[in-house]
């Protein structure tokens, strides 16, 4: 009798064994679906934030264009008026060498 409780307890030994790896083999696959729960989480955000920058990028590319075209405008009038005042001054000076 003593040698069947011998084996029954050996058998269940192995059996609670077996359950405490399964144990911790679930707990290690909850754990590494949290892990990628939380890197998909992270994933998400990161396109989100990439997403906000580019529609940001081209704001500031289309206010750069729209610039552009200002300062263009600014220097050729800069230049028109400048050539004005020189052509201004030179005539000055050549009707008052010829007086």
């Amino acid at each position: 009798m003593q040698q069947v409780y011998t084996v029954q307890s050996q058998r269940l030994d192995r059996i609670e064994e077996k359950l405490d790896q399964m144990v911790q083999a679930i707990i290690a696959l909850a754990r590494a679906e949290e892990k990628i729960s939380t890197l998909a989480e992270f994933n998400k955000q990161q396109s989100e934030q990439l997403q906000s920058l580019i529609n940001r990028i081209d704001k500031v590319e289309q206010l750069v264009n729209s610039n552009a075209s200002t300062v263009n405008v600014i220097n050729r009038i800069f230049w028109v008026i400048l050539v004005g005042l020189i052509s201004a001054v030179t005539w000055e000076y050549i009707i008052h060498l010829s007086n």
